[in-house]
């Protein structure tokens, strides 16, 4: 949840605006390139951080929005030790139900996670390092993001969470052109929505063209 901003003194206007997203860019933050994901992988893989590495696959293989991912149940993602192929989550944002993929990768990830000790289905994956939250926050998980991505010299104001959400969705589209495949993997309800998400325009749709040769 975003911080409420606290309302400009009278005759500030714009200039008070402006101080509170200075140093900020807005708009649609980019995905993460292939390259980039695998320097952010190798970074957390040398430092055996085992709760940060599941978080990142996890991210990125199931699209999901901050709110969704942060507030997995280990019985959303395992039936006792193993690890499942396949999920599926209600969406907070939408109450509609979106199905995900879990890769081998992010299997391992997670099983190292769980270490010896399974916790029950009911516990949450990510806890909290607060007393005050029983599972990783959105705030924190944003302050997480931006130190992966600071970590392989990327500005950490260009990117964002629904950057991961944004990675793996737009390789699909990249490789497929399947538009109705990214809009089920992200649970849109509306494929206006995916086409927006996405940035999709006249090049790419003239680039797919280009690539049928009838």
């Amino acid at each position: 949840m975003e911080d409420e901003l606290k309302r400009p003194a009278a005759g500030s206007g714009q200039a008070g605006h402006r101080r509170l997203n200075a140093g900020k860019l807005t708009g649609q933050k980019p995905a993460l390139k292939m390259k980039e994901v695998w320097s952010i992988r190798n970074r957390l893989e040398l430092n055996a951080n085992l709760r940060n590495l599941a978080l990142f696959n996890l991210a990125i293989d199931r699209k999901l929005r901050g709110c969704d991912l942060v507030r997995l149940k280990v019985g959303d993602v395992a039936a006792g030790r193993q690890v499942k192929s396949r999920g599926m989550i209600i969406q907070k944002k939408t109450d509609r139900p979106v199905q995900f993929e879990i890769t081998e990768n992010t299997r391992r990830s997670i099983t190292a996670l769980f270490g010896d000790a399974v916790p029950g289905p009911d516990e949450y994956l990510f806890q909290s390092r607060l007393e005050a939250s029983p599972h990783l926050s959105t705030r924190q998980y944003a302050r997480i993001v931006q130190g992966w991505v600071a970590s392989i010299g990327l500005n950490p104001a260009t990117y964002g969470t629904h950057s991961l959400r944004r990675t793996k969705a737009a390789l699909i589209y990249r490789k497929t052109g399947n538009l109705r495949a990214v809009q089920l993997l992200l649970g849109h309800t509306k494929f206006e929505s995916t086409v927006r998400y996405l940035g999709v325009d006249v090049d790419d749709a003239l680039e797919i063209s280009t690539g049928i040769d009838l």
